[in-house]
C-alpha cells in the first residue's frame, strides 16, 4: 500500500487518472459488468445512479428503513421521493411482498440493501421490477463479492452502487465509491455527472456534482483488492464457526443463506431481547459488540413523515430493538472465534 502511495504522489496525478481507470477495469472485471464508474462514496454512487436514470422531482424510489441513513439520503438528493418497505423477520433483508404493496403509479425504482453482505431476494425483486417497468438498483455497500449462480452483487439490476469505506469488506483509507452497469447510456451519463456534468474540457451538457474516485484511493483499492477473496473466504470460516458453536437459545442467530457464496459477513448479527445486558456482559469477557442500525430510518427526524408500506413496519421495528453485531473479520485469530462463542454461550439472561 505505501508503495502504491509513492507512485502516486511521484507522478503528480490525483483526479481522474490511470489508477482510476486501472481499478475502474479490475472491479468492472470482478462484478462481471461492462463498466465501473469510480465516485466520491457509496451515497453519491446510489445518487448518480438515480440522476443518470432520469429519476428525481415527483418520482417514487421503494427501499429499505434498515440501512445506514446515506441510502434515503441519495434519493432524497436525487430530488425523489423515498417510500420504506419493511423487512423479512429472518434477515433484515427488504421483504418484496411489502415492496408490493408501496407501489403507486409514482414508483419508478426499488432500492434493495444487500444488507451485513447477503443478496436480497434479487430474482423476486427483478421480476416485480420488470412487470411494472421499474429500475433496480443494488445498494451493494456491504456486500462485495456476494455471488448467487455466478453472478456478483451490482450485476443484477440496471446498476449498483459500491462504498468503499474503511470499515468495508474492501475498503479505501478515505471515502471512496464506485458505480457498475452493463447499460452503456447510464454509464456514459454517470461519467459525465460525477465530474460536474462536463462532456469535454468547459462543456456541460448536464448539471452535474463533484464526484470523482481520486488516484489515491483508487491505487489502494487495486492493491487491497488482491486480498478480497481470501478475506471474504476468512469472514465465511468464521461465520460458520459462529453458527456452529452459537447454542445460547437466548441468542437467535439470523436465516442461513441458502447458497454460502450469498452472503459474505461484512456483519455478523444475532438476536437477542436483552441486548443492553448482553453488550455489557461481552464487553466484561473481553468481547466488543455493536449495534447496527438501533434507529431505523423513519424515526429520523428528517424522514418522520416518511411515506412507508401501508401495513406498517413492524418486523423493521422489532429487528431494530434486538440487533447486535458479534465480531467477524479477517484479522480475527481463531483463538478469537472461540472467545466470543464461549462468552455469548456463558450469557444468562
Amino acid at each position: 500500500m505505501r508503495e502504491a502511495a509513492s507512485k502516486v504522489i511521484d507522478s503528480g496525478w490525483y483526479v481522474l487518472g490511470n489508477e482510476c481507470k486501472r481499478f475502474e477495469s479490475a472491479w468492472a472485471r470482478t462484478c462481471g459488468t461492462r463498466h465501473a464508474i469510480g465516485v466520491g462514496n457509496g451515497m453519491d454512487a446510489i445518487e448518480l445512479i438515480l440522476r443518470a436514470s432520469g429519476i428525481g422531482a415527483g418520482d417514487e424510489v421503494i427501499t429499505t428503513p434498515m440501512t445506514a441513513f446515506a441510502t434515503v439520503l441519495a434519493i432524497l438528493r436525487a430530488g425523489a421521493r423515498p417510500v420504506l418497505a419493511d423487512i423479512q423477520p429472518g434477515s433484515a433483508l427488504i421483504c418484496p411482498d411489502s415492496v408490493a404493496r408501496c407501489l403507486t403509479a409514482r414508483t419508478r425504482a426499488v432500492v434493495p440493501v444487500h444488507l451485513y453482505g447477503q443478496l436480497a431476494d434479487v430474482g423476486r425483486l427483478r421480476t416485480l421490477c420488470a412487470d411494472h417497468g421499474l429500475r433496480l438498483v443494488e445498494d451493494c455497500a456491504q456486500s462485495h463479492l456476494a455471488t448467487q449462480d455466478g453472478q456478483v452483487a451490482g450485476s443484477f439490476g440496471v446498476a449498483g452502487a459500491y462504498s468503499f469505506y474503511p470499515t468495508k469488506n474492501l475498503g479505501a483509507i478515505g471515502d471512496a465509491g464506485a458505480i457498475v452497469t452493463s447499460d452503456d447510456e447510464l454509464a456514459e451519463r454517470a461519467q459525465r455527472l460525477r465530474n460536474y456534468g462536463q462532456s469535454q474540457r468547459y462543456h456541460h451538457p448536464d448539471e452535474g456534482m463533484n464526484s470523482r474516485l481520486d488516484e489515491m484511493q483508487a491505487a489502494l483499492l487495486s492493491v487491497r483488492l488482491e486480498w478480497l477473496s481470501d478475506f471474504t473466504v476468512r469472514r465465511q470460516t468464521i461465520a460458520a464457526r459462529y453458527r456452529a458453536g452459537l447454542t445460547n437459545p437466548a441468542i437467535r442467530l439470523l436465516d442461513a443463506p441458502a447458497n454460502a457464496e450469498s452472503h459474505v459477513y461484512h456483519l455478523f448479527v444475532v438476536l437477542c431481547a436483552e441486548r443492553e445486558r448482553l453488550m455489557a456482559y461481552l464487553a466484561d469477557r473481553g468481547v466488543q459488540s455493536l449495534i447496527h442500525y438501533p434507529v431505523p430510518v423513519h424515526h429520523q427526524p428528517p424522514c418522520a413523515s416518511i411515506q412507508r408500506d401501508p401495513a406498517g413496519l413492524t418486523a423493521t421495528e422489532a429487528h431494530a430493538k434486538h440487533c447486535l453485531s458479534l465480531p467477524c473479520h479477517p484479522q480475527m485469530s481463531d483463538e478469537d472465534v472461540v472467545r466470543v462463542v464461549e462468552a455469548c454461550n456463558d450469557f444468562r439472561m
